[in-house]
């Protein structure tokens, strides 16, 4: 049976800490997960429209075996300047990939399109992502906000505010597993227009509501919601205008190839929380990373668990960043928690 880390959050994961920087007049947002020690990365991109920094370097055939923090960031493409702030945070403390006697800290990141959500994105002639990435490393620690904060400021869903979630999962083997998620994607993780989450079946206790399903299934919930068909964006759904981003971790001690495998299953997480997922007009993309820290080499059974357990804590990761995302001016949607039926 799954229960949650105490904190129910990915720093659960031994090693990792979350940084989180927002710009309530932008609309958006950085936010950076942190390795203790260099963590084993991968990824796995399924969405159409990728925004990504870094990702060719965590593929299992490539040399460079660890990472030392991964970004999260809205803004586009704009928002890949988030890394290079993070970056230069890491550098002033001595952290690095060494090479010819210099340290080049290595850190991936990807992006979501929060462009057109109701902030002013007149910054002038640089994009203020970098300044906002350093401040994300400035203030990263285990403990942090969800919700509408740092990579998930500015996102929305079909019909409703997306956020900035996270949820882990401790296993019989003593494994943990924590994710983090931006939200921000074409479809919608609610059934139809009521408050029931796609992912209630994977729900620990009432983290994002309890509501369970609704019995009998409301009429649209096979309608395919998708998030600029309203009436005032009719016909807006376009290439790279979406997308969720997240990260899957653990401390088990995993080869660089398993850790792909370890993305490859919480992108189970995004069909089980939204419909549709993985469309041409989203980025969708997971980011492993394994610590280590347990010490624990996984069975050929237990390491069934780990994939299994990484996309239910995927699923609950994105649920709970809606669930937690709150009010602000000029939004275009509502939040979850405004949502009566």
């Amino acid at each position: 049976m799954f229960r949650t880390g105490p904190r129910n959050l990915i720093t659960d994961v031994a090693g990792l800490r979350v940084g989180n920087a927002s710009d309530a007049k932008l609309k958006s947002g950085v936010t950076t997960v942190l390795c203790d020690e260099p963590a084993v990365g991968g990824v796995q991109i399924l969405g159409g429209a990728p925004g990504t920094r870094e990702t060719d370097l965590l593929e299992p055939h490539n040399s460079v075996e660890t990472v030392h923090a991964v970004v999260l960031s809205g803004g586009s493409a704009f928002g890949l300047d988030g890394a290079s702030g993070v970056q230069a945070a890491l550098r002033e403390r001595g952290v690095g990939f060494e090479v010819g006697g210099f340290r080049v800290p290595i850190v991936p990141a990807a992006i979501l399109f929060d462009l057109r959500n109701g902030g002013d994105k007149h910054w002038g002639r640089y994009p203020p992502y970098r300044d906002l990435g350093y401040e994300a490393a400035q203030t990263a620690s285990a403990d942090f906000q969800l919700g509408t904060i740092g990579a998930g400021t500015g996102a929305l869903t079909a019909g409703l505010k997306g956020g900035l979630g996270s949820a882990s999962t401790m296993l019989e083997s003593g494994v943990t597993v924590g994710a983090l998620a931006a939200v921000n994607p074409t479809g919608s993780v609610t059934i139809g227009q009521s408050r029931y989450f796609w992912a209630a079946p994977f729900e620990i206790g009432d983290e994002f509501g309890g509501l369970g399903y609704p019995s009998p299934m409301p009429g649209d919930s096979r309608r395919i919601a998708l998030k600029y068909r309203d009436k005032s964006m009719a016909g807006e759904t376009r290439s790279g205008s979406n997308t969720t981003i997240a990260i899957i971790a653990t401390d088990a001690v995993l080869t660089k190839a398993a850790a792909k495998r370890l993305a490859i299953s919480a992108h189970d997480g995004f069909v089980r929380a939204i419909w549709p997922t993985h469309t041409p007009a989203d980025g969708d993309l997971v980011f492993a990373l394994a610590t280590g820290m347990s010490g624990i080499e996984l069975t050929a059974d237990a390491a069934i668990h780990l994939y299994a357990a990484a996309g239910a804590t995927m699923a609950r990761a994105i649920s709970r960043g809606v669930f937690a995302a709150t009010p602000a001016e000029n939004d275009l949607f509502p939040v979850w928690s405004s949502r009566r039926i």
